[in-house]
C-alpha cells in the first residue's frame, strides 16, 4: 500500500481536484490521507468523502507531514502538495521503479500550470537541477519507503526548507533519489501572482541563504 500525505491550508479551491485525480489508485487500496493545518475555508469539508483521513494539527508543512506519516498505513508515503494533479497510474509506477532500481526514495518532474514560455524554461532549470543535485523538494512528489523515513526521523519542524532539509539527510544516508521523468503538474500561481523573474531570484536567493546557514523562521517570512 502506498499512503497519499497531503498537507493543505486553505485549499478550497483546489484540493478536490487533486483528490478526484487520486480516485483510480484510492480504488486500487491505496491510502490519502489529508492534513489541514488550521483552514478557515471549506479545505475539510471537500476532502471527506474523497479521502480516507481528513485530520487536524497545528499549521507547518513539516508538522502536517510528519501528522500524516504517523496514521500512515502504507509501506511506501508519498507526499503531495494540495495544488498538483498526477497521472492516475502513477502508484504502479513508483513501486515498479523502486522495485527495480533497488532505491528507497524518489521525486518526479514537474510541469507548471501556466502557460507563459519562462514556465518551461523554469520548469527544466527545477528538473535538472534536481537530478544534478540529487535534491528534492516537495512539489515533486517526494515518496520515501517506510522503513527508512523511520531511520530518518520525518520532516524537521522547521518554517521553511523542510522538503530540503529531508532530501539531504537521505541522500546521505541512502544516496541519491530515483528521479522520474513522469510529469506532476503543479500550480504556477505563485510564480504568475508575484512575477516570474521575480519569484526566480526571491527563491535563488531564499536557497542560497538557507544553505549559508540562515535561520528557515526568517527565510519564511520573505518567502511569504
Amino acid at each position: 500500500m502506498i499512503s497519499i500525505i497531503i498537507p493543505c491550508l486553505n485549499e478550497e479551491a483546489n484540493i478536490q481536484a487533486t483528490l478526484e485525480c487520486l480516485q483510480p489508485m484510492r480504488q486500487r487500496g491505496h491510502q490519502i490521507i489529508v492534513v489541514d493545518g488550521g483552514s478557515t475555508d471549506n479545505t475539510i469539508s471537500s476532502s471527506d468523502f474523497l479521502a480516507d483521513k481528513v485530520i487536524r494539527t497545528s499549521p507547518g508543512r513539516g508538522r502536517q507531514m510528519n501528522a500524516g506519516a504517523d496514521v500512515a498505513q502504507g509501506d511506501i508515503l508519498w507526499f503531495l502538495h494540495a495544488d498538483t494533479l498526477v497521472p492516475g497510474d502513477l502508484d504502479r509506477h513508483i513501486e515498479t521503479t523502486l522495485a527495480k532500481s533497488g532505491k528507497v526514495w524518489g521525486r518526479f518532474d514537474v510541469r507548471l500550470s501556466g502557460n507563459q514560455v519562462l514556465l518551461r524554461f523554469i520548469e527544466v532549470l527545477m528538473n535538472w537541477r534536481s537530478r544534478l543535485t540529487g535534491i528534492a523538494t516537495g512539489d515533486q512528489g517526494i515518496f520515501i519507503c517506510r522503513k527508512s523515513w523511520q531511520q530518518t526521523g520525518g520532516f524537521a519542524d522547521i518554517a521553511l526548507m523542510e522538503d530540503i532539509e529531508l532530501s539531504r539527510r537521505l541522500k546521505k544516508n541512502f544516496g541519491r533519489p530515483l528521479c522520474l521523468s513522469r510529469k506532476l503538474l503543479t500550480s504556477s500561481r505563485r510564480w504568475e501572482s508575484c512575477g516570474l523573474l521575480k519569484t526566480i531570484l526571491l527563491m535563488w536567493r531564499l536557497r542560497l541563504q538557507y544553505a549559508l546557514g540562515a535561520d528557515p523562521a526568517i527565510l519564511a517570512r520573505k518567502y511569504r
